[in-house]
């Protein structure tokens, strides 16, 4: 969606609000299998000053796979968006980048799927846990250890294996 952002441009303190929904295509990640319902964006951009400035909040309901045990789960995410805008010819430092974490928008418009999807991606977890305290799998039987121990007996180091036969008498 672009957003025309000619009517606050010259208006201290105006206002543009927005609400829209967010296309799941786009954010594609290996360990999200889906989106249970839409993606909800919704925000103002502000003038403050002669400043524009994009604040809101995206909520989402994601199905997951946890990258320890493998298994699924849902995860309810709200991110807080609080971005800087800058005309695109304003902010380039010359070698194709950016200089700062504004947004650029080009002439009087703000594409804003891309501002809000950058900005649900940047705020992704690292890794997918199911829990902050998940065990994962054994690695030489592979049962989920959240579900209780394996059966596994635990390698001995090796330098240690002449005291192993000692308790084994």
């Amino acid at each position: 969606m672009k957003l025309d952002l000619r009517e606050i441009l010259d208006t201290p303190g105006a206002r543009l609000p927005f609400k829209l929904e967010l296309s799941g295509e786009r954010l594609d990640f290996d360990a999200v299998t889906g989106y249970d319902g839409p993606i909800q964006a919704r925000g103002e951009v502000i003038n403050t000053a002669g400043v524009l400035t994009a604040r809101g909040e995206i909520t989402a309901r994601l199905r997951c796979v946890c990258d320890r045990c493998g298994g699924s789960y849902e995860l309810e995410r709200t991110t807080k968006v609080d971005t800087p805008l800058v005309p695109a010819s304003e902010c380039e430092d010359g070698e194709g980048g950016y200089e700062s974490e504004a947004f650029p928008f080009e002439g009087d418009w703000l594409d804003l799927d891309d501002l809000l999807e950058t900005a649900f991606i940047l705020d992704m977890p690292t890794k997918f846990l199911c829990r902050d305290d998940c065990k994962g799998l054994c690695p030489k039987c592979g049962k989920n250890l959240n579900e209780g121990p394996c059966d596994c007996r635990k390698d001995v180091d090796p330098r240690f294996a002449v005291l192993e036969q000692l308790l084994d008498k």
